[in-house]
């Protein structure tokens, strides 16, 4: 099956692969959409246990935005509609990789529940949601995905953690997007602020959303600790050690933490 991803006799864990490697973001979108609708009503079927691998470079992502370091992502008023697309341009960049990460947890962790596969592939397509909306928007406001620079470090943590499914679960829904449940809040208020209702309510969508991406990242990571006889805040504190997790820092969204399933002594400990 070549990038066209066609839905006939099509394996789960292949075509989330196949549509990895796709560059366009739009393509992209729909066809993981497209993927997970074809899936629920059984006509993908799910090999749990094939070893797959590619030749391809992985993520496919367009020419643009050019990727740069974090610190070199400009920041711009809010009072501009240069600086309300930058923000949305941001978001539009963090939901397209979330898109690639959860297509990545599908096709390269074998042997894992079939719950976990049908998990995210919802991530994956709510997440291809998400780009679509705020792309959209994007375009309302004059501009195009790749008008402005972008930062790497969610696929950066991806890559990181390719070679075992507990770290992933632990260091990318449940430290990296886990930020995005602080994040989503002040960013809403503030495009609630400077005028712009219909991206506050796009805001407001994927913080729901994104509450239960991070309570799926919690889930499968408790359900590995437990297959393995781990402690799970202890394991946590020591992969993030190993793999130099980013430090997390205040404000945090309690609320948001919470329904994710964090626990109490998890929440105490930041």
């Amino acid at each position: 099956m070549k990038n066209r991803c066609t839905l006939d006799s099509v394996e789960l864990r292949q075509a989330a692969l196949n549509w990895l490697t796709v560059d366009n973001p739009e393509r992209k979108a729909f066809g993981v959409g497209q993927l997970q609708k074809a899936y629920l009503v059984n006509e993908v079927h799910l090999d749990t246990h094939a070893l797959l691998g590619t030749q391809a470079n992985i993520p496919g992502r367009p020419t643009k935005p050019e990727l740069v370091s974090p610190l070199e992502v400009k920041k711009r008023s809010m009072r501009t509609v240069e600086g309300r697309a930058a923000l949305v341009h941001a978001l539009a960049h963090i939901e397209f990789n979330a898109i690639n990460l959860a297509l990545d947890a599908i096709w390269r962790f074998a042997n894992m529940p079939a719950e976990y596969y049908a998990d995210w592939l919802k991530v994956a397509a709510e997440e291809a949601y998400h780009f679509s909306l705020l792309n959209k928007h994007l375009a309302n406001l004059g501009f195009t995905y790749g008008d402005f620079s972008g930062h790497n470090s969610l696929w950066e943590m991806v890559e990181r953690t390719q070679d075992e499914v507990l770290a992933r679960m632990a260091l990318v829904p449940r430290t990296m997007e886990a930020r995005g449940l602080d994040a989503s809040l002040p960013l809403r208020n503030k495009l609630a602020q400077a005028g712009d209702a219909a991206g506050a309510e796009i805001l407001d969508i994927i913080l729901r959303d994104e509450i239960g991406h991070v309570a799926i990242g919690n889930h499968w990571f408790n359900w590995l600790c437990a297959q393995r006889g781990l402690a799970p805040i202890e394991t946590f504190q020591a992969l993030c050690q190993q793999y130099n997790a980013p430090k997390l820092k205040p404000p945090f969204n309690m609320d948001a933490r919470r329904q994710a399933g964090f626990t109490e002594d998890e929440l105490a400990l930041l």
